[in-house]
């Protein structure tokens, strides 16, 4: 004798959870409220994962995409970066590595992919060059370290941000490259940086590993390269003649009314 299937709204009722209602079960599983109820409770606790997941890692507030002006870079392939939302090097363990200048929006474009692998259900662990090597160079013991190295490799997706605005020392280098060695064809790093590859040597003077590093993570890796003049440059600039216009605007008004008093 064959055992019956499990009803379906069982069965979710099961995975949320709710024991007191699968108690009494033969009194609620014919009510027309039971379906919609659970699939509330479903949403509401899927939007609370992704909240927690996404404070977890720790994006922080970001543009849309929508907001990018690909028009403004000199040079910058669009298919490309549209491409990357696709999420497939996710999926293969391929790195992703944008170059450029300061304030070209690479940080923005990184924030939005690791958004959009968040959504995909990816663990991800977003943070600053200087906050990881940092972390890992305070470790005092072995252990310590391992288990720290270790916390680095678990995500799904790790991106290290603003790499080559501060200058490290020979230790610094050896520690970035323990890090992406223990993601290597496992699980991608995602990493913004100002310097091409052939200046790293600058931001880790000394460093024998280097040469190294750069091959463990261009290995399979898609480079996305943007030359543009800073937006943020851009934006400061039209914020400071829009305020001089609102100014002038102001006094003209304030003169035409000085004048229609007198007359």
């Amino acid at each position: 004798m064959t055992t019956p299937a499990p009803e379906p709204l069982a069965v979710r009722a099961k995975a949320l959870g709710l024991l007191s209602l699968l108690e009494d079960w033969p009194r609620y599983r014919d009510q027309p409220w039971l379906a919609p109820l659970l699939e509330r409770e479903e949403q509401i606790r899927a939007e609370r994962s992704l909240a927690r997941r996404i404070q977890r890692c720790r994006i922080g507030s970001f543009k849309p995409m929508a907001d990018f002006d690909y028009a403004w870079p000199r040079k910058i392939d669009r298919d490309q970066v549209e491409e990357l939302f696709a999420l497939d090097w996710l999926d293969s363990a391929a790195n992703v590595v944008l170059l450029g200048p300061n304030g070209v929006g690479k940080t923005m474009i990184a924030q939005n992919l690791a958004y959009q692998a968040v959504l995909r259900g990816a663990t991800v662990r977003f943070l600053t060059a200087s906050e990881l090597l940092n972390d890992l160079a305070a470790q005092e013991t072995s252990h310590a370290f391992q288990r720290r190295v270790a916390g680095y490799a678990r995500p799904r997706l790790l991106v290290i941000d603003e790499l080559g605005y501060l200058s490290y020392d020979h230790r610094h280098a050896d520690l970035l490259y323990e890090v992406v060695s223990r993601r290597y064809l496992k699980k991608p790093t995602l990493l913004t940086t100002n310097k091409p590859f052939a200046e790293w040597s600058e931001v880790f003077p000394s460093a024998t590993s280097v040469v190294t590093l750069v091959d463990r993570l261009v290995h399979r890796c898609e480079v996305v390269a943007i030359d543009a003049d800073s937006y943020r440059l851009r934006e400061a600039k039209e914020r400071t003649e829009r305020k001089a216009r609102e100014r002038a605007a102001r006094r003209t008004a304030a003169a035409k009314a000085t004048t229609g008093k007198r007359t």
